[in-house]
């Protein structure tokens, strides 16, 4: 998982401790640094951050004629890397769904988008069977009234959890499933909404303005864009326009466990400024793992 970044980063370390370190030197490496993050699909701002943070830091250090300078050049490495990924509290996001219902009795309503193929109605229901072992059953809005087959999925998926599922007919108003679904656990005193929506192959307008007019009639506590960290620079440039046309709160990256590159996991927080909440581990429904800045870390500089 992530080879790509991770030997990109070990490649630097190991042919630097060879170095002498001029500044011609680490102009070198840092350039060579970069076209490899590059090449393992890290978007190019971000392999140019990393690089001038890196860069920056080596012009400042005096390095033992006989240290380990590996370990100080991964050291560098790992302190410009965390300095770029934007973190979120999973445990602050918890408690302000539980604070809500506790405090007026209204779901905490969560609108999922992104592209076709990016594992979103699967995502949706590993979160609310993650939900749903720490007493916060959710209910699903099937609201991908588009894809055939989708409500089946959904429904199907949902069973096996536990959760309800609020749906209505292919070719029905997103909005109005979404608005049903959020009337209906309100009744029920259901806390938390998840409310999945259509995607395209491509992100084209009628889509976002379809994203646009759920989130006007919804107006959820949180939107969550769903990627798939296969699809490379594909899914940072993605998750941008969502990002811009609807406007996004967290991401999950799905598939992560399938990423032999993994330049998505480490641009599209940066890229975008919003934090990573879970990845995709897997197939299992427990196979969707909270996102911390310390788990990247140590997956990339092993």
């Amino acid at each position: 998982m992530l080879e790509g970044v991770k030997k990109a980063f070990r490649g630097v370390a190991e042919k630097i401790e060879m170095s002498s370190l001029s500044d011609k030197e680490i102009e070198h490496y840092v350039e060579e640094l970069v076209l490899n993050l590059v090449a393992s699909d890290v978007a190019v701002e971000v392999a140019e951050e990393i690089g001038r943070r890196v860069a920056e830091t080596l012009r400042s250090i005096k390095f033992k004629r006989f240290g380990d300078k590996q370990s100080r050049v991964k050291e560098v490495i790992r302190k410009a890397v965390e300095s770029i990924i934007p973190e979120a509290s999973l445990e602050q996001l918890i408690e302000r769904m539980r604070a809500k219902f506790r405090e007026t009795g209204e779901p905490y309503v969560i609108l999922f988008v992104g592209p076709n193929g990016s594992g979103k109605t699967t995502t949706i229901v590993k979160l609310a069977a993650y939900l749903k072992e720490r007493g916060l059953t959710p209910l699903i809005a099937a609201a991908d009234t588009f894809r055939a087959g989708a409500i089946e999925q959904v429904r199907e998926l949902a069973g096996r959890a536990g959760i309800r599922v609020v749906s209505q007919r292919y070719g029905a108003d997103s909005a109005a499933v979404a608005k049903d679904a959020v009337d209906s656990a309100r009744a029920g005193r259901i806390p938390v909404v998840l409310i999945d929506t259509a995607g395209r192959t491509e992100v084209d307008r009628n889509l976002l303005e379809e994203m646009r007019k759920i989130k006007r009639v919804v107006q959820p506590d949180a939107v969550i864009y769903v990627g798939d960290a296969l699809a490379g620079n594909v899914v940072v440039e993605q998750a941008r326009r969502f990002d811009e046309y609807v406007g996004i709160d967290y991401v999950v990256l799905a598939k992560l466990d399938a990423d032999a590159k993994g330049g998505s996991a480490l641009s599209i927080s940066h890229v975008i400024g919003k934090p990573i909440l879970f990845v995709g581990v897997g197939q299992e429904l427990k196979d969707l793992k909270p996102f911390s800045r310390e788990f990247l870390l140590n997956t990339l500089l092993a």
